[in-house]
């Protein structure tokens, strides 16, 4: 069970919370939760317009000095303490305000991201057909300026309309770009002017959250389930459509554009600003998602090994993914003629018009169509799982009583069905502006204000030493010194890198040729300050809730760990954490049964339970 070697045997688990049925669903659970949508989608055209190959150096150099230490920051973190984003502050009460913003952060990424889902699903439905429906200009929606790849050579009047658009910003226009915005989302002139909801997007709104309710419905036991196919099918799917891409014609040319470097370009801060940048928000760190699935751990889980295989595991799938997607587009630009750079895109561009007019050029083109958009389907969903899990474990735990605890799936329906009537605006015919409002705004800077406090607040506040001993306490071995350095110096420096950059490269939001209105912008920023505002708001708060005649005083008592802070169960409550009264007689009970079968129910009974205040307390305390 993970126990340190040498240790008596002890009873690893919380009856009451529950644990994974076993390690590896831990593993597949943030692999899955860690490689998303931007792993497919942002990824390759980040590492092609940064230098090729030269990109990997600085991403590289980012993942082992800032991804990987925050990411074993929170896993143990989570695991340590046995709770949720929120129960965690115990460490430090008054920053619990951190707490509260991982759940805004999440909450709006839940709401848009499942919509994003939505409409891959609503591809993946209506690929299962012979022709796919953006082959050809022959429909009601297309427009005289629609080129198809596939109408055999282009008329002289369609060459000029394509030499014009690939002159634009717009680039030229092609079947699949007047599916996806004429008759998909049936795009609307203005962010303000919402037009009505498309039914067929509800429908697979309504579908996506159905799937991610059922997947929950038992908490971490069911989504543990999921995960052996979720978290491993994508990787089944990339090999395929990557075996596939390569042995196309000009296949060559578009891997050639993804991996060859451009050195001079390693000098531009740019450059290593979108590295870390990248493996920031790719690794989901400051979600609070790390801190929900690793509070599911038994304490002695070696949650540092873990890091390490899951965050190399999603660097890797990013820079497969590269291949996948240039080979593909590769082919699609030797096939129009032109240039690869004229044909590659990122975000929902790629996954809705770029890929799927490539995928028409190829036999049985629907098989090949179902396939990448099963994969985005899954991929969304491992991302999805936990982003769930993060706002139901933190209401559960807060509330912490009997009643709840056992009406948790009334609470994961309660936010999935919150969650789907905030999504309904995204269907609307200003859907996808709103989407990339949110995508922008709500999950961008706030999010490095919030690790960088946490840092801070870990390192500094609770003190790096008590840490150590923490984690010395949970793993059997203190956390190597390179980790000691990067959590201490190296990667809030980074992180705060990360800021000034985000600052400094800051451009209002546009979406194509459109220009989004002052007042967007505004709700934009409103949303990015809604996370961040909570932190200053509760620590006012807590400060003025806490005991001291002076601020000096009410300051110290606030910041210091309270009492309940450290492991969940009584029995790791050790050395410092030991409690008031003498354990030896429960400790013995527990450790040295006489009657295995018995101890084993007795063992049930002894668990600890959650009181209303978050404390944890031995049913048979009064032996």
């Amino acid at each position: 069970n993970g126990a340190v070697p040498g240790e008596r045997g002890k009873q690893d688990k919380s009856v009451k919370r529950g644990n994974w049925g076993n390690q590896i669903e831990f593993v597949l659970t943030s692999v899955g939760y860690a490689v998303g949508l931007g792993n497919v989608w942002r990824f390759p055209y980040l590492c092609y317009r940064n230098g090729g190959g030269a990109f990997m150096f600085p991403y590289f150099i980012m993942l082992v000095f800032c991804g990987i230490p925050l990411f074993f920051m929170e896993l143990s973190f989570g695991q340590f303490a046995s709770q949720g984003c929120l129960g965690v502050w115990r460490v430090s009460p008054m920053f619990k305000g951190v707490g509260y913003g991982m759940m805004v952060v999440s909450t709006y990424i839940g709401i848009y991201y499942n919509v994003v889902i939505c409409i891959a699903f609503y591809y993946f439905f209506v690929s299962m057909t012979r022709v796919l429906p953006w082959t050809y200009c022959s429909n009601p929606w297309n427009t005289p300026d629609c080129a198809g790849v596939l109408d055999g050579n282009l008329s002289s009047r369609a060459a000029l309309n394509l030499t014009h658009f690939l002159n634009t910003t717009q680039k030229r226009t092609s079947p699949s770009e007047e599916y996806w915005r004429r008759y998909v989302l049936d795009l609307s002139d203005d962010i303000g002017n919402l037009g009505e909801v498309r039914l067929p997007l509800l429908g697979c709104l309504g579908v996506s959250w159905v799937v991610v309710f059922l997947c929950l419905i038992k908490g971490v036991k069911s989504s543990g389930k999921v995960v052996y196919f979720t978290a491993t099918f994508p990787y089944v799917v990339l090999t395929i459509l990557f075996v596939r891409g390569i042995t196309l014609e000009g296949a060559l040319t578009g891997i050639m554009y993804y991996l060859t470097p451009q050195w001079d370009k390693i000098l531009n801060a740019k450059v290593w600003g979108d590295a870390a940048s990248q493996i920031f928000y790719s690794l989901g760190c400051a979600w609070g998602g790390l801190i929900t699935m690793a509070s599911y751990n038994k304490f002695h889980n070696n949650c540092y090994r873990d890091s390490i295989i899951i965050s190399i595991t999603n660097c890797a799938t990013s820079v497969y993914a590269g291949f996948v997607i240039f080979s593909i587009l590769g082919f699609m630009a030797n096939h129009l003629g032109v240039d690869v750079s004229k044909v590659a895109d990122h975000g929902p561009g790629l996954a809705f018009v770029a890929y799927p007019e490539a995928l028409t050029l190829l036999p049985i083109s629907p098989l090949w169509s179902i396939l990448f958009f099963f994969m985005l389907i899954l991929l969304g969903l491992g991302t999805q799982f936990c982003l769930l899990e993060t706002l139901v474990t933190a209401i559960v735990d807060e509330v912490g009583n009997e009643w709840i605890i056992r009406r948790k799936t009334f609470v994961t329906l309660g936010v999935a069905v919150a969650g789907f009537l905030l999504g309904v605006p995204l269907t609307t015919q200003a859907g996808i502006y709103w989407l990339l409002l949110m995508d922008n705004y709500a999950a961008s800077f706030s999010l490095v204000i919030i690790s960088c406090i946490m840092c801070v607040t870990i390192m500094y506040i609770y003190g790096h030493r008590n840490y150590f001993k923490d984690i010395e306490m949970m793993l059997g071995f203190p956390p190597p010194l390179f980790f000691q350095i990067c959590w201490r110096f190296i990667s809030p420096a980074i992180i705060f890198f990360i800021l000034v950059f985000t600052v400094i490269q800051y451009r209002p939001i546009s979406y194509n040729d459109y220009i989004y209105p002052t007042w967007a912008i505004s709700i934009g920023f409103l949303m990015a300050l809604s996370s961040v505002i909570c932190i200053p708001i509760y620590a006012i708060y807590k400060v003025c809730r806490s005991e001291g005649d002076t601020l000096l005083e009410r300051l110290k008592n606030a910041t210091k760990a309270s009492k309940d802070w450290g492991p969940a169960l009584a029995e790791h409550r050790s050395g410092r954490y030991a409690p008031a009264f003498s354990p030896s007689t429960e400790s013995n009970l527990e450790v040295q049964p006489l009657q295995p079968e018995k101890a084993r129910s007795e063992a049930v009974a002894a668990s600890p339970v959650q009181g209303s205040n978050g404390s944890a307390h031995s049913q048979d305390s009064r032996l």
